[in-house]
């Protein structure tokens, strides 16, 4: 099957995807750093602003793939449906799912979505996909529960047109599985000064260890590291990556032994990408990579999705 990949970032919805042995047609992303690192990747270069797209320029596909960003909804006629949603990027997701009608989606969001804006955000969200024609199931997952060593809940959402009447209830997205692995088999030692902490930096974080009584092994992290505060990860599992950490600073988590930051690449496997991914250096690259969904989580919807129109279709 095809699927459109918006929002595109890094591309983990399309490594996703494409595992569970789909075809992408199309793609859009609007930040330059990321398109660049996904043609790097994929030999595609992603097309621009969304907003500026029409639907009649998109081929047809079967699925829809999107990481929208989570903006206010301005609910000024209180029909919590498709016309609240103008204005927003979200309606230029429903828009596309309106025009094109695939048969199938998955959306993806931060976990913060499901109470923004008092709830009306996720109300216009969901009353949408079901005035446009869509059966949907969602839910807050964390990655921890699929087998990746992150703290990270996001919340998902999967749909099919409703003319198909697929059966979503023995859908179970809140699966839970054991760690595929763990922080120690991602951090190794490395001694690249460009990615040592500062002196200051690393008094700040023993002052904060004895003061919680920290016991620090090899793969004890430490972030939100300032001099008034210091949180610890010690169970060796990673905390939430994000995007602040390309604004620097002291905003990606530290290996606090090495006295030093995780890597790229350890971030990249934190966050379920495989060992062949290129991402660029620097800020941009960790901005990216915190922007990015954890493509186990998604390889694992995508497999639910693709069974599910394969069994429809046999």
């Amino acid at each position: 099957m095809t699927f459109i990949d918006l929002f595109s970032g890094m591309g983990g919805f399309r490594i996703a995807f494409e595992s569970a042995g789909n075809k992408c047609i199309f793609s859009s992303e609007i930040d330059k750093y990321a398109r660049e690192t996904y043609k790097n990747n994929f030999q595609d270069y992603p097309e621009g602003d969304i907003t500026k797209i029409l639907s009649k320029d998109i081929p047809d596909f079967d699925i829809l793939c999107a990481g929208f960003p989570c903006q206010p909804f301005s609910i000024a006629g209180k029909r919590l449906g498709f016309e609240d949603s103008r204005g927003t990027l979200f309606f230029e997701v429903a828009r596309i799912l309106k025009e094109k009608q695939p048969v199938a989606f998955l959306l993806e969001n931060v976990r913060g979505i499901t109470n923004h804006d008092g709830g009306n955000t996720i109300k216009v969200i969901m009353n949408t996909l079901d005035e446009i024609g869509y059966s949907c199931k969602d839910s807050v997952i964390n990655a921890l529960d699929y087998g990746i060593p992150q703290n990270r809940e996001r919340w998902y959402c999967i749909g099919f047109r409703k003319d198909l009447h697929i059966d979503l209830s023995d859908i179970d997205l809140k699966q839970k599985k054991s760690l595929m692995y763990d922080l120690s088999s991602i951090i190794k030692q490395n001694n690249d000064s460009k990615y040592a902490i500062s002196d200051i930096c690393y008094q700040n974080i023993m002052k904060h260890v004895e003061l919680k009584k920290i016991e620090v092994d090899d793969y004890t992290l430490a972030y939100e590291i300032r001099p008034s505060r210091c949180q610890f990860a010690t169970k060796n599992y990673s905390p939430c990556l994000t995007a602040k950490m390309g604004t620097g600073g002291n905003n990606v988590p530290v290996v606090i032994k090495q006295k030093r930051r995780l890597t790229e690449e350890e971030c990249l496997k934190i966050m379920g990408y495989p060992s062949s991914y290129k991402v660029g250096r620097g800020s941009h690259g960790y901005k990216q990579i915190g922007n990015s969904v954890v493509v186990t989580v998604i390889s694992q919807l995508a497999q639910i999705i693709t069974q599910k129109l394969k069994d429809t279709n046999s």
